[in-house]
């Protein structure tokens, strides 16, 4: 079938790749009509890796999407013949001790779309399990759907978090997992939630969401103005979404005595850690590491208008043209948050 192949660094081509899959007695095949561009997918293009994840072969490239199902095992139920759903990327081993502690985003034996040597889903047709398959409610459409991937980090960022109502947040970061994870701790019942980047158009976009608030750390400090914002207090919540190992440890300061800190920007190497700080203010510290059981919950606040996803899909490409979207995603524009790959 046809197929976006990495093929080596920065040489992505379509083409007619040979695909094996058979459905299941518990499995639908899906006929993939949107994806998106996640920044893992660049780094492979980039880089051919993410740490120990190296592409040492030809790979089919998105992990972001939704599409049809046509065809379905036959023990399946509460999945139809021509229901729009979005897939949970990663399968689990049922009966690994992760999966059955409920952590199954830890199994070290998952099989997740388009991490080296599995391919992804940037072809006509998935296989995939029916468990894993989220039907989309009534008027989303499949970019809406591809978009359920991402905004679940920003859910399992938000549970994370125990957030009660009331409280408030920082974001660091306004990237597309940064500004996922503000409006889902404003869904969650946050009363303000900040948001600091450099990046004045990323801020913009985060900023147009109510009860999130920009701080454009290139002209102002960000620990100065959370203390001046909340009474000196700091805020209840702070996510780190940048990944970006300068702004370690300053940001903790910004957290209240008890407060809570989730990590969710992944990087190389090590970063300092005032551990006197963090013992001495009681920040508890949490650490995310994809998502578990959050996309039926991510499609029912786009559903309810809780979240507008629609204002976060910043530009769209035809499948044919999906090169060029990648050539595009790469550049790195400041007003770009999610680049969308549609399929007819």
């Amino acid at each position: 079938m046809k197929a976006l192949v990495l093929e080596a660094v920065k040489k992505l081509r379509i083409q007619d790749y040979p695909i094996n899959e058979t459905v299941g007695p518990y499995d639908v095949k899906i006929a993939i009509k949107a994806c998106g561009i996640c920044g893992s997918d660049i780094h492979y293009y980039l880089e051919g890796a993410i740490g120990d994840f190296v592409v040492k072969e030809p790979m089919i490239l998105g992990h972001e999407a939704a599409g049809i199902i046509v065809e379905k095992g036959e023990k399946v139920t509460g999945a139809a013949l021509g229901d729009l759903v979005c897939m949970e990327p990663g399968i689990p081993a049922p009966f690994s001790p992760e999966t059955l502690g409920g952590n199954y985003n830890l199994d070290p034996e998952v099989v997740f779309w388009a991490t080296p040597p599995i391919h992804g889903c940037l072809r006509e047709t998935v296989t995939h399990p029916a468990r894993f398959c989220f039907k989309l409610p009534q008027g989303m459409t499949a970019a809406e759907g591809a978009m359920m991937e991402p905004l679940a980090i920003g859910i399992e960022a938000a549970k994370k978090g125990r957030i009660t109502p009331g409280d408030t947040a920082l974001v660091i970061g306004a990237g597309t997992i940064g500004t996922l994870a503000a409006v889902s701790a404003s869904a969650g019942g946050c009363s303000r939630v900040f948001i600091s980047d450099v990046k004045a158009e990323k801020l913009g976009i985060a900023g147009s969401y109510p009860n999130i608030i920009p701080i454009n750390t290139g002209k102002t400090n960000l620990l100065d103005t959370i203390m001046q914002e909340t009474g000196g207090r700091g805020v209840d919540l702070i996510i780190e979404a940048s990944g970006s190992p300068k702004v370690y440890p300053d940001f903790f300061r910004c957290a209240r005595r008890g407060g809570r800190v989730v990590l969710v920007g992944m990087m190389n190497g090590t970063v300092p850690l005032d551990v006197a700080l963090l013992q001495g203010r009681g920040i508890s510290i949490e650490t995310i590491f994809r998502y578990t059981n959050a996309f039926d919950r991510a499609a029912a606040l786009v559903s309810a208008g809780k979240i507008d996803i629609k204002r976060l899909i910043s530009k769209t490409f035809a499948f044919d043209d999906a090169v060029a979207a990648y050539e595009y995603a790469a550049a790195g524009h400041p007003d770009v948050v999610k680049v969308m790959i549609e399929l007819a």
